[in-house]
């Protein structure tokens, strides 16, 4: 389809370069960061920024794998720039954060960075892994034309989004500043009110009565919840 939904152009398209562009943008972005932990500053919390260093090459290598192998529709260059500034934002922010450049305070490793640690690495999973899982289902010959409701999907209709929620909430208490939970309500508000309508609207028009009974009986966000 070529019509637009929600502002975004869900026609199937490679556009490598765009894809490209953003993917070295972002690259650029990941060896700030890791100038930023690795070189000669002297951080009030050194160890904190070089796990949020590895928090952005983990999300760099998870884009890289978005962009090249996941996304079938097209991409403009104009979301992969509006979305590298988002990024850039998240990723220095958060390290400029965690290192101490406000708050001016060591905070040592305890329960809440482990529990933010685990939040990440199950939202990248829940993110990543439910995209592989409809891509190879997708794959299939007898799939084509037919709505993904399986695997990590059948728990909640856009679990990609939630595992990204939990991934950045994780991330925010990594940033052990309260600011930086600023990032994932705005994501969450965002996924809940702006991306996930328009979505259900062009799921519907694709699939129609198979996309409808999947939305009655499966939870829209939150599995179990909502």
């Amino acid at each position: 389809m070529t019509t637009r939904y929600g502002g975004v152009d869900r026609s199937h398209d490679r556009s490598f370069g765009p894809k490209l562009t953003f993917a070295l943008m972002h690259g650029v972005l990941v060896v700030i960061c890791l100038w930023l932990a690795f070189g000669d500053f002297e951080w009030v919390d050194p160890l904190r920024a070089k796990v949020l260093a590895s928090c952005a090459v983990l999300f760099l290598a998870r884009h890289v794998v978005t962009l090249f192998v996941l996304i079938q529709r097209k991409v403009e260059m104009s979301e992969g720039v509006g979305l590298t500034a988002f990024i850039g934002v998240v990723e220095i922010g958060f390290l400029l954060l965690g290192a101490g450049l406000l708050s001016g305070v060591a905070r040592p490793f305890g329960p809440w960075d482990w529990l933010g640690v685990g939040l990440l690495l199950v939202g990248s999973y829940l993110n990543t892994g439910s995209e592989l899982q409809r891509r190879a289902w997708k794959s299939l010959p007898e799939s084509k034309g037919r709505c993904y409701t399986g695997g990590l999907f059948a728990h909640s209709m856009h679990i990609n989004y939630f595992g990204d929620s939990l991934l950045f909430t994780g991330w925010a208490i990594l940033a052990a500043s309260v600011w930086a939970f600023t990032i994932p309500l705005l994501m969450t508000a965002l996924f809940i009110f702006y991306h996930i309508p328009p979505l259900d609207t062009y799921l519907a028009d694709r699939y129609g009565d198979e996309f409808r009974a999947y939305s009655k009986k499966t939870a829209k966000f939150v599995p179990l919840l909502y």
